[in-house]
This record gives structure tokens, sequence and C-alpha cells, in this order.
């Protein structure tokens, strides 16, 4: 079985649909997988529902209403008649989170924002299956939620291997064209998590892993992986071959192409991961396999935005050693701090962190009893893998200060400010 997951920006409006439908003509539709993000901007949008639900309930009902719109204006254009059916089901699921959001009495934000945030996925695959049907296709409608079993650390789960494999295998044996959805699972308790922002991805990974797929195809707004993102970086070109080693650091450091958890499931059974634009189906794209690390071997820029510089000093000149590391990368963990980047002398320690879940007061708080704290937010983190002369030119003149400066034998970062 082969695997195409298709993201949000191809399925953002009735003609990407159309065009989704135009790859499959173009790839075959035998024996395929098809993992599919939630449309455009749709999570945005109900990350606000999330966000008011919290703030203001009054304008949740308005919220939703202009999701549904939004869908519903894709369903007219895709169907032009006989829409019935496919509005029906769209309908049931704002039903469904409708009443999600009036029963629910859990304060968790992180709980609620993997029972809201996982309609998108399920609102496009449903959309797109009917219009398969539509097509006079065959296709098997999958909730992804039966077989991508995690435990309940909510928006960025850790999946169940061995529960996961036996579920996709069950549940995708004998079908030939199958339908499912990105970045979502279920807990031991049947309770909706996510994987991660762009973790539809990583989906795409667990489905090709538990089938022992022949590849697995990421479509794109690009022509394939870039040695930068182009609207950050001018002249960016496309990398031809990548190996799985080096797709990985690249997706470490925060490569946006690839999510960081994609690439080990695939290279642990050797499965071919391709990068290929949907505009342009036929092109060769970028190959993930084994084999040359880079092609060409050119300077790879990334970049993180809106991250969080924290120094640490210790407040009476004693050394930090291994007891004073161990219980700050403690305090990192219980308050879900991503490190991107960590630095340390005798007597400090800087740290720069994504505050993801919005617990950086939290966190600063605690350390203040042990330590002196300085914290700079908004700063960028600027990673070149395979750096030369003329990239580490071009990362000084960018105007920004550069605040701390790291480098390997074939990595260089600087977080700025």
């Amino acid at each position: 079985m082969k695997v195409l997951k298709f993201g949000g920006a191809s399925v953002k409006d009735a003609a990407g649909v159309k065009n989704l439908v135009h790859v499959l003509n173009t790839v075959g539709t035998q024996d395929t997988l098809v993992v599919v993000s939630a449309m455009g901007k749709t999570t945005n949008a109900l990350e606000r529902i999330i966000e008011v639900y919290f703030e203001d309930k009054k304008k949740v009902n308005q919220e939703i209403l202009i999701l549904k719109e939004f869908h519903l204006q894709i369903i007219n254009e895709l169907f032009e008649s006989k829409t019935a059916k496919v509005v029906r089901a769209v309908q049931e699921y704002f039903d469904e989170l409708i009443d999600f959001l009036k029963r629910n009495k859990a304060p968790n934000y992180n709980f609620v924002y993997d029972q809201v945030v996982s309609y998108g996925e399920l609102l496009s695959t449903t959309i797109i299956h009917h219009y398969f049907e539509h097509q006079g296709w065959k296709s098997y409608w999958l909730d992804a939620r039966a077989c991508i079993k995690t435990d309940d650390y909510y928006r960025a789960a850790n999946l169940n291997w061995e529960a996961t494999q036996q579920e996709v295998q069950s549940h995708v044996k004998g079908k030939s064209l199958v339908i499912t959805q990105g970045f979502i699972g279920s807990s031991s308790n049947n309770f909706t998590t996510t994987l991660g922002r762009e973790g539809s991805d990583y989906s795409a990974a667990i489905f090709a892993y538990a089938l022992n797929a022949e590849s697995v195809t990421i479509w794109k707004d690009v022509p394939g992986v870039l040695n930068g993102d182009p609207r950050v970086f001018k002249e960016t070109k496309l990398l031809h071959q990548i190996s799985y080693r080096e797709a990985i650091e690249l997706a470490f450091y925060g490569a946006s192409v690839i999510h960081p958890k994609t690439l080990q499931p695939l290279q642990r059974k050797e499965i071919p991961l391709f990068v290929k634009s949907f505009e342009n189906p036929e092109a060769t794209g970028t190959a993930v396999s084994k084999g040359k690390t880079l092609d060409p071997m050119i300077p790879c820029f990334i970049i993180k935005k809106d991250q969080v510089l924290i120094r640490l000093s210790s407040i009476d000149f004693s050394f930090i050693v291994e007891e004073n590391i161990s219980y700050i990368f403690g305090l990192l963990h219980e308050y879900q701090m991503p490190v991107e980047l960590i630095q340390n002398s005798a007597i400090s320690f800087s740290v720069c962190v994504n505050n993801k879940y919005k617990r950086l007061e939290e966190l600063v708080l605690v350390l203040r009893s042990r330590f002196k704290v300085e914290v700079k937010e908004q700063v960028d983190l600027f990673t070149i893998r395979h750096f030369d002369t003329k990239a580490l030119a071009s990362i000084r003149k960018n105007g920004k200060q550069i605040l701390l400066e790291q480098r390997t034998e074939e990595t260089a970062q600087f977080v700025m400010g």
C-alpha cells in the first residue's frame, strides 16, 4: 500500500479538493491510503472557538456558524446538487461540537483543545469521502481515532505502537482506497487526542509503518524540500535527495516541511518518503531515503520565531552542576516547555524554549526561588546546517542582535532579538 498525505493548503477550497482528485488520478488510487488535514485555516478557526469558549461563551455560536458556512460553501461548489447526504453528515459534526461545549465541565484547556480541534479533520475527510463517491470511486472512510491509540498527554499525545499497529491492520485490511484523518487519535478512555500541530505528517508515517507501506508522499504547495523557507530566505534551492539521518536533523531543528516525529518510523522500516508539489504532481520533488546525505550539498536555513530565552545564574555564585541542571530540566518537563537550545557555563545556564503551552509565568516564578532569572521573549532561533562563511555572514546582516551563539562541526545556531 502507498500512503499519500494532503495538508490544509491543498484542500483549502473546492478547487483544492478537485485538484486532490486530479493528483490521485495521476498517481493512481489502487491500494492507497489518503491522510488529510483540516481545510485551509480551519484549525485556526477552531482555536478561536476554544479561545472564546474560555473567555466569552456568548461568542461561541457565532464563531461556529462562520466555520460551518465555510464548509457549506465548499460543499455547494463541489457537488452543485445532491448535497443532502454530505450536508447532513457535516451538520451532525457541528451538532456534536455544540453539544460538547454545552456539556463540558472540564477546566483543562488542553483536554478541551483536543476535543474541539479534531473536528477540522473529521469535517474535511467526510466532505472529500463524499466527493470521491460523487466521482464514482469506492472509498472507505476511516475514523483515525479507532486506530491511532495514545496516552492522554493532550495536544502532544504519545503513541501506543503495539495497539496502533493491530488496529490499523485490522481496519485497513482488504480495503483498496482509504481516506482518514491526520493529527488525531484517542486515549484508552476514548477521548480524542492530538499529535501536535503539523502532526498529520506523523499520522501518515504511523499508518505507513503499521501497513509496511511501499512509500509515503507528502503533497505540498512547494516543489519539495527547499534549503530554507522561501517566505523568509531569498534564493532557496530544491534538495533532490536527503538521507533519513539528515532529514531527522533538519526536522529536529525545525524545518517546517517535515514533522520531527515523521521520519523515525519510516527510517526503521526503510520506507521512502517523497515530498512533492500538488500543483505539479508529475515532478520528482524530494526523496528522503537511504543514500546521499544531501543533494546538492548546500547550507540549509531554518528559523523558529517567537521563542523565549531564559538566562539563569546562581544567586551565591556557586557552580551550576549536574544537580541544578537536573532540577531545571525537571521543571522544563513539568511546565511543558520544549527545549530548543541550551548553553551553560560555571555559574550560568541559558535555555531557548517554546512557550507553546503558555506556562512561562508559572515556570519563571518557581525558578526565581533558586536562581537569578532573566527572560527575553519573542526572540528568533536561526539554525544553519552545513554552514559556510557566506551563510554565517547572511545571518549577521539581518539587523537583529545576537543574544546567544552556538556551533558544532555541522550546525550553527543563533538566538536573535
